[in-house]
C-alpha cells in the first residue's frame, strides 16, 4: 500500500472524461464563434521570458507568476498568466508581413500564483480574441459581438449577462470636468477600478486625497456608480454627474455601432469600468452575470500601444480574454449544463457484439472495417456470451446501433439493432458497414 496519497496541486483541476466533455463544449462555442467571425487560431509557448510580462505590467506582477530559472541558466522565465503579451510579441516579430487586419484567437491554458477562490484558480483555460490593424467603434463592437455569439451558443441571453462598457477618453473627460488634475488622473482611474473592493468611508478618503472639493467628491462617487442601458440617451447621465453630454461622444459612437450590429440589448454603460491594466487606450468592457454574484466572465478593450511596446510598429488593437472557470459557474447556476454530462461524450455509431463460438473471429475485422470507413465503432472486452448484458453495455455508452454476430454468420448475415427504437433487421455482413455509414450520415 502506498505510504502517501497524492492530490492535484491546489488551484488546479483534474478533468475526468465527463468533466473534459463539459469543458470541450465551452471551447466549441468559443472556437465556432471565432471562426464564424473570421478569426484564425494561433498558439504560443506555455512559458515566456519573465521580462515579457514585467515590460507590460511592471515588476509587481512577479509575485503573481509561477517564475523559474533553469538550473545553470541565466534567463528567468514564467508560465504565462495571460496571452496578450505573447500575441503582441508574435505580431511585432512579423508585423510587416501580416495581412491587415490581423484577426487571431487562442484557447490556451494560463497560470497565476494567486490564492484560489471561487471563480479564480491557479490554472485555467482562457479564450482570447484580438483584432489588430483597424480603428473605430465598429471594430470594438465586432470584438464584443464575438463574445456575445459564443455566450448565445451556450444558452445565455441578455437577461443572464450584460456587457458593461466604458471608454478611457470619456472617463478622462469626466474626471477633468470634476476637477481632477492631470497628474492625478491615473490615481483617480485606479480608485474607480477598485470601487467595488472598498467600503464607502475608504472610498471617500481616497477620493478626497485627489484634491477634490466636498461637492466634487460626491460627484466622483456618483461617477463610480453611474450606469445605464447603452440604448438610453446620455443626457440624463451627463446631467446627474455634472458634465456636458458631449463628454460621452465616444460612447455614442459605440451605441450606434452596437445598434447596427444588433447587440444593443446586451450592453450597459458603466462609467466606473476602467480595467486596471494601464495599456488600455479607448473602449473598455467587462462581461458580468446579471446579478453581480460572480467575478467578470470576460474583460478587454482597446490597446493601441501594446504592439509598439514590444518592438513592433504602432498598430491599433482591440481584444478580450474570457476564462472558463467563472463561465462554467454561470452556466451551472443557470441550469445550462446537462444534468447527465455523459451525454456530451462521443456517441458510438455501432457496438459490435459476438454471441460466442465461431462468431468471435469476425468481430475484430468488422470493427476495423468500420473504423477505416470513418465510423465510431466499439466492442466489448468481456468474456461473457450473454448478449443481454452486452446490449446493456452498448446502451450505457449510448451507441446508435448494435451489430450482433451470432450463428447466422454461417449464412453471411448479422443482426443490426437500432438501440433507440429496438427495431432489428438482418443484413449481409458485407453490407453492414455501408448501411451504418449511410444511417450515420443521415442522422
Amino acid at each position: 500500500m502506498a505510504e502517501h496519497s497524492f492530490q492535484a496541486p491546489k488551484g488546479t483541476r483534474d478533468f475526468y472524461p465527463t468533466d473534459l466533455a463539459l469543458r470541450r463544449r465551452i471551447e466549441h462555442a468559443w472556437r465556432s464563434a471565432s471562426v464564424d467571425f473570421g478569426f484564425d487560431e494561433i498558439e504560443g509557448p506555455t512559458f515566456e521570458h519573465l521580462e515579457l510580462y514585467t515590460a507590460k505590467s511592471g515588476e509587481g506582477i512577479v509575485s503573481e507568476l509561477f517564475s523559474f530559472r533553469r538550473a545553470g541558466g541565466e534567463n528567468d522565465y514564467a508560465l504565462r498568466p495571460e496571452f496578450t503579451p505573447t500575441l503582441a510579441r508574435m505580431v511585432a516579430a512579423k508585423a510587416g508581413g501580416l495581412p491587415t487586419p490581423v484577426k487571431w484567437f487562442a484557447i490556451p491554458m494560463m497560470y497565476r500564483a494567486e490564492r484560489p477562490q471561487r471563480g479564480r484558480l491557479r490554472e485555467f483555460g482562457q479564450w482570447n480574441i484580438d483584432l489588430l490593424g483597424l480603428e473605430g467603434a465598429a471594430v470594438d463592437v465586432e470584438v464584443i459581438g464575438v463574445a456575445i455569439l459564443a455566450l448565445e451558443r451556450l444558452g445565455l441571453t441578455a437577461r443572464d449577462v450584460q456587457v458593461r462598457l466604458s471608454h478611457r477618453v470619456v472617463i478622462g473627460r469626466v474626471l477633468a470636468a470634476l476637477g481632477v488634475a492631470a497628474e492625478k488622473a491615473s490615481d483617480a482611474m485606479t480608485l474607480l477600478d477598485r470601487r467595488d473592493k472598498l467600503d464607502a468611508a475608504e472610498f471617500q478618503k481616497r477620493a478626497e486625497a485627489l484634491g477634490l472639493s466636498t461637492e466634487a467628491v460626491q460627484r466622483f462617487d456618483a461617477v463610480a456608480r453611474a450606469a445605464q442601458p447603452l440604448a438610453q440617451s446620455f443626457d440624463a447621465l451627463a446631467k446627474s454627474i455634472g458634465v456636458e453630454v458631449d463628454a460621452f461622444s465616444a460612447l455614442e459612437e459605440i451605441r450606434v455601432a452596437a445598434e447596427h450590429a444588433g447587440i444593443l440589448e446586451w450592453c450597459t454603460v458603466d462609467v466606473g469600468i476602467v480595467r486596471g491594466l494601464a495599456y488600455y487606450t479607448g473602449t473598455v468592457f467587462e462581461i458580468h452575470e446579471i446579478s453581480g454574484a460572480e467575478r467578470a466572465i470576460a474583460g478587454g478593450g482597446r490597446y493601441d500601444g501594446l504592439v509598439e511596446l514590444f518592438g513592433g510598429p504602432k498598430m491599433p488593437a482591440c481584444g478580450f480574454g474570457m476564462g472558463d472557470v467563472v463561465l462554467a459557474n454561470v452556466l451551472s447556476d443557470r441550469g445550462l449544463l446537462p444534468k447527465d454530462p455523459a451525454t456530451l461524450l462521443p456517441q458510438p455509431d455501432a457496438f459490435v457484439i459476438s454471441a460466442g463460438g465461431d462468431a468471435d473471429r469476425f468481430v475484430a475485422p468488422l470493427v476495423r472495417r468500420m473504423r477505416m470507413a470513418g465510423l465510431h465503432a466499439r466492442t466489448s472486452y468481456k468474456a461473457t456470451r450473454n448478449v443481454g448484458k452486452l446490449l446493456s453495455d452498448a446502451n450505457k455508452v449510448r451507441a446508435r446501433f448494435a451489430i450482433i454476430i451470432g450463428a447466422e454468420i454461417a449464412d453471411g448475415r448479422v443482426a443490426l439493432k437500432n438501440l433507440a427504437s429496438g427495431e432489428q433487421q438482418w443484413i449481409a455482413l458485407d453490407d453492414v458497414v455501408t448501411a451504418c455509414a449511410r444511417i450515420a450520415c443521415a442522422s
